[in-house]
Protein backbone atom coordinates (compact mmCIF):
# COMPACT_ATOMS: atom_id res chain seq x y z
CA UNK A 1 0.00 0.00 0.00
CA UNK A 2 1.75 3.14 -1.23
CA UNK A 3 0.24 6.46 -0.28
CA UNK A 4 1.62 9.79 -1.38
CA UNK A 5 2.02 12.22 1.49
CA UNK A 6 1.25 15.89 1.22
CA UNK A 7 4.45 17.92 0.95
CA UNK A 8 3.99 19.24 4.50
CA UNK A 9 4.10 15.72 5.95
CA UNK A 10 7.13 14.89 3.82
CA UNK A 11 8.92 17.82 5.44
CA UNK A 12 7.90 16.76 8.94
CA UNK A 13 9.10 13.18 8.47
CA UNK A 14 12.32 14.40 6.84
CA UNK A 15 12.98 16.73 9.77
CA UNK A 16 12.24 14.02 12.33
CA UNK A 17 14.46 11.49 10.54
CA UNK A 18 17.52 13.08 12.15
CA UNK A 19 18.25 12.12 15.80
CA UNK A 20 19.59 15.59 16.66
CA UNK A 21 16.43 17.25 15.41
CA UNK A 22 14.27 14.73 17.28
CA UNK A 23 16.22 15.60 20.44
CA UNK A 24 15.62 19.29 19.79
CA UNK A 25 11.88 18.67 19.39
CA UNK A 26 11.98 16.76 22.68
CA UNK A 27 13.69 19.74 24.36
CA UNK A 28 11.09 22.12 22.95
CA UNK A 29 8.25 19.94 24.24
CA UNK A 30 8.98 21.25 27.74
CA UNK A 31 9.10 24.90 26.69
CA UNK A 32 10.78 27.64 24.71
CA UNK A 33 14.55 27.39 24.15
CA UNK A 34 17.19 29.56 22.52
CA UNK A 35 19.28 28.12 19.69
CA UNK A 36 22.21 28.06 22.13
CA UNK A 37 20.18 26.00 24.60
CA UNK A 38 19.14 23.60 21.83
CA UNK A 39 22.78 23.21 20.79
CA UNK A 40 24.16 22.72 24.32
CA UNK A 41 23.53 18.96 24.74
CA UNK A 42 25.10 18.21 21.34
CA UNK A 43 28.72 18.40 20.23
CA UNK A 44 28.06 21.00 17.54
CA UNK A 45 28.65 24.60 16.66
CA UNK A 46 25.93 27.24 16.80
CA UNK A 47 26.08 27.31 13.01
CA UNK A 48 25.29 23.58 12.83
CA UNK A 49 22.51 23.96 15.40
CA UNK A 50 21.05 26.81 13.36
CA UNK A 51 20.93 24.56 10.30
CA UNK A 52 18.97 21.95 12.28
CA UNK A 53 16.64 24.67 13.59
CA UNK A 54 16.11 25.91 10.04
CA UNK A 55 15.05 22.41 8.88
CA UNK A 56 12.60 22.16 11.80
CA UNK A 57 11.32 25.65 11.03
CA UNK A 58 10.83 24.87 7.32
CA UNK A 59 8.88 21.75 8.30
CA UNK A 60 6.64 23.93 10.48
CA UNK A 61 7.71 22.13 13.66
CA UNK A 62 9.03 25.22 15.39
CA UNK A 63 8.55 28.95 15.43
CA UNK A 64 11.52 31.25 15.89
CA UNK A 65 11.33 34.73 17.41
CA UNK A 66 14.39 36.95 17.06
CA UNK A 67 15.17 39.38 19.86
CA UNK A 68 18.40 41.16 18.96
CA UNK A 69 21.02 38.41 18.70
CA UNK A 70 18.92 35.87 20.60
CA UNK A 71 16.77 33.42 18.63
CA UNK A 72 14.00 31.91 20.76
CA UNK A 73 12.36 28.76 19.49
CA UNK A 74 9.05 27.20 20.43
CA UNK A 75 7.37 24.00 19.31
CA UNK A 76 4.50 24.13 16.83
CA UNK A 77 1.94 21.44 17.64
CA UNK A 78 -0.10 21.16 14.42
CA UNK A 79 2.46 19.43 12.15
CA UNK A 80 2.98 16.76 14.83
CA UNK A 81 -0.78 16.29 15.12
CA UNK A 82 -1.02 15.81 11.36
CA UNK A 83 1.85 13.29 11.35
CA UNK A 84 0.29 11.38 14.25
CA UNK A 85 -3.07 11.28 12.44
CA UNK A 86 -1.41 9.83 9.37
CA UNK A 87 0.40 7.20 11.44
CA UNK A 88 -2.77 6.43 13.42
CA UNK A 89 -4.41 4.97 10.30
CA UNK A 90 -1.67 2.34 10.19
CA UNK A 91 -2.01 1.63 13.90
CA UNK A 92 -5.71 0.91 13.36
CA UNK A 93 -4.84 -1.27 10.36
CA UNK A 94 -2.35 -3.40 12.32
CA UNK A 95 -4.58 -3.61 15.40
CA UNK A 96 -7.33 -5.06 13.20
CA UNK A 97 -4.89 -7.55 11.66
CA UNK A 98 -3.64 -8.70 15.06
CA UNK A 99 -7.21 -9.04 16.36
CA UNK A 100 -8.05 -11.22 13.34
CA UNK A 101 -4.95 -13.34 13.97
CA UNK A 102 -5.89 -13.74 17.64
CA UNK A 103 -9.41 -14.83 16.63
CA UNK A 104 -7.95 -17.34 14.19
CA UNK A 105 -5.58 -18.74 16.80
CA UNK A 106 -8.35 -18.96 19.39
CA UNK A 107 -10.58 -20.79 16.88
CA UNK A 108 -7.76 -23.31 16.42
CA UNK A 109 -7.68 -23.89 20.17
CA UNK A 110 -11.41 -24.64 20.11
CA UNK A 111 -10.89 -27.24 17.36
CA UNK A 112 -8.20 -29.00 19.45
CA UNK A 113 -10.64 -29.47 22.32
CA UNK A 114 -13.18 -31.45 20.24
Amino acid sequence: MVEHLPAALDGVFHALADPTRRAMVHQLASGERTVSELAAPHAMSLSAASKHVRVLEQAGLLRRAIEGRVHRCSLERQPLVQAFSWLRAYTDFWDARFDALEDLLNAGDDDDRD
